[in-house]
């Protein structure tokens, strides 16, 4: 019997699964976060097989039939090949496939490859996919890209409103008292004063999202503009890749994952149902929670063509 090796790689943490052709979970084993921009390849990959060489031990395995690795900043296709060929050198397994990490996301939340999901957590990205193979997606580099979106961004939104809201060239937000606040900090000016002079982190920027939401729920109206937009954004996204796929006029699954949507904030999830009720009548909305390294096992068993029942015993597992 063949055996998979599934590899959930994102900007945070590394899971990492090997599964047997029947769907049987040997070895499971979590690591840190994969993220070759910041550190180089070389130091990632070490990373990573550190987490794997943990869970192929455990397995009782050096190698396995198939690598299913879906990865954080495997957004071009130069970019899967360059990683295809990274995990290829390390000789896990015979085949590798590649994938960016927002595919386990989609086929986590599927019974079959055919759908759309959109995954807002620190950035945003969209993918998606049809059964006779083919896929749409975005490069969700960024802004410069064309992309707006996420944890990242509605801080940094947040931030400009309060800002501008401070000193009197924008509408009047209880954001710029609450972000501060947030730091301890008496008003706005002080705040950029910390942020510009390090002494509150950039990377604590991140934390000023869920102030966001929280101002929003009270009913102030630039940040319900903020929240509001990013609902846009998510449901443009799902209808474009809907329409590439030729599935906006029958029933599709549309996908939310990441920390931003999993958190279920009221405001933001009714806008997505209401615009994609409007745009995409057809679209079956559902937030998704489930691990995304059930996505990378399942997408490995399709590879292999295990049959149905193996991919319910991945999923129960992964759902204990």
């Amino acid at each position: 019997m063949g055996l998979i090796l599934a590899v959930d790689a994102g900007n945070s943490k590394t899971d990492v699964a090997v599964v047997n052709h029947d769907g049987e979970v040997l070895a499971t084993a979590r690591g840190e976060g994969f993220r070759p921009p910041a550190v180089g390849l070389d130091t990632a990959m070490s990373a990573l097989t550190a987490t794997v060489t943990r869970a192929l031990a455990t397995a009782g395995t050096p190698t396995v039939s198939h690598v299913s690795a879906c990865l954080a900043n495997a957004d071009l296709p130069i970019e899967e090949e360059q990683l295809t060929a990274a995990l290829t050198h390390r000789g896990w397994g015979t085949t590798v496939d590649v994938r960016n990490d927002t595919f386990a996301i989609l086929r986590a939340g599927v019974t079959e490859p055919r759908g759309v999901a959109v995954v807002c957590g620190a950035g945003i990205n969209c993918v998606g996919m049809h059964p006779d193979g083919r896929t749409a997606r975005f490069p969700a580099l960024g802004r410069f890209s064309g992309d707006w979106g996420g944890g990242w961004a509605l801080a940094e939104e947040a931030l400009f409103h309060a800002a501008r809201a401070s000193d009197g060239r924008g509408e009047p937000t209880a954001l710029a008292h609450a972000l501060p606040r947030h730091f301890g900090l008496p008003d706005m000016p002080a705040l950029i004063e910390a942020l510009h002079l390090g002494h509150v982190a950039p990377a604590r920027r991140h934390e000023l999202a869920p102030v966001l939401f929280a101002v929003a729920a009270t009913g102030d109206g630039l940040a319900l503009t903020v929240i509001d937009r990013q609902a846009e954004e998510i449901v443009t996204m799902a209808v474009v890749a809907l329409t590439r796929l030729g599935l906006l006029d029958e029933p599709a699954p549309v996908l939310l994952g990441g920390g931003v949507l999993a958190a279920r904030d009221p405001r933001l999830e009714g806008r997505i149902r209401a615009l994609l009720a409007e745009r995409a009548p057809e679209a079956e909305p559902r937030v998704v929670t489930s691990r995304p390294v059930l996505g990378a096992a399942l997408l490995g068993l399709d590879r292999m063509g295990a049959a149905g029942e193996a991919q319910e015993r991945v999923r129960t597992y992964f759902a204990t």
